[in-house]
């Protein structure tokens, strides 16, 4: 069980490291390893819940069309608060959050993929902000303290996960009493046909 673990884990880091590198993008592109049209990551945005505001407030490095929804749209997030981002990415809804938040809160991103991480911190340089901390890690293992957030959210991520346990363990270990969690995500329904359960292309897709 572990082996294979490990085998998924290797898999999605090495498909978002070649994202960040620029080797690919999401589903906008190429869902699922099968060709599709280049679709414009903005319209991909609206689409899935971003407002026009919204993507106009961080760089276009920053939203690489990831997502499957807008988890900051159902957040309700306050300033002062401190978020956790799990599995950020480049930094689009970290520095969304950012803003909502302003100075007096924090906003921290987990990426496993050092890529990514980096992407995220000159992206944070870009737009000078001060209350972003972006770090390397397994949303299974956070490096975070006991208590320490008010709010955690991801956006199709956890899905990439093989111990979602561990993972929803690690969220409320992190959380402050009374905290929340808002999730964008994908959900499996009916039964999978065994080539897709076999294609790593549709796992990381």
């Amino acid at each position: 069980m572990e082996e294979k673990e490990d085998k998924i884990r290797h898999l999605v880091m090495e498909k978002y490291s070649g994202i960040a590198k620029g080797g690919g993008a999401g589903c906008g592109t190429s869902c699922c390893g099968g060709p599709s049209p280049l679709v414009n990551i903005a319209d991909l945005g609206k689409t899935i819940g971003y407002t026009e505001e919204d993507l106009s407030l961080a760089p276009g490095e920053a939203n690489l069309g990831l997502g499957c929804g807008n988890p900051l749209s159902r957040a309700d997030l306050q300033p002062g608060e401190n978020v956790l981002d799990l599995g950020s990415g480049a930094g689009f809804d970290a520095f969304l959050a950012a803003g909502r938040i302003g100075p007096s809160g924090r906003v921290i991103g987990v990426d496993m993929t050092q890529e990514m991480v980096q992407k995220a911190r000159a992206n944070a340089e870009k737009l000078r902000l001060t209350n972003v901390d972006f770090r390397l890690g397994q949303i299974e293992k956070l490096p975070v303290p006991d208590c320490s957030v008010d709010v955690v959210i991801s956006n199709c991520v956890i899905n990439l996960s093989p111990d979602k346990s561990a993972v929803f363990g690690e969220i409320f270990r992190s959380l402050k009493p009374g905290g929340r969690i808002v999730i964008s995500d994908v959900l499996r329904s009916g039964t999978i046909p065994k080539e897709i359960l076999d294609n790593p292309a549709a796992y990381t897709g």
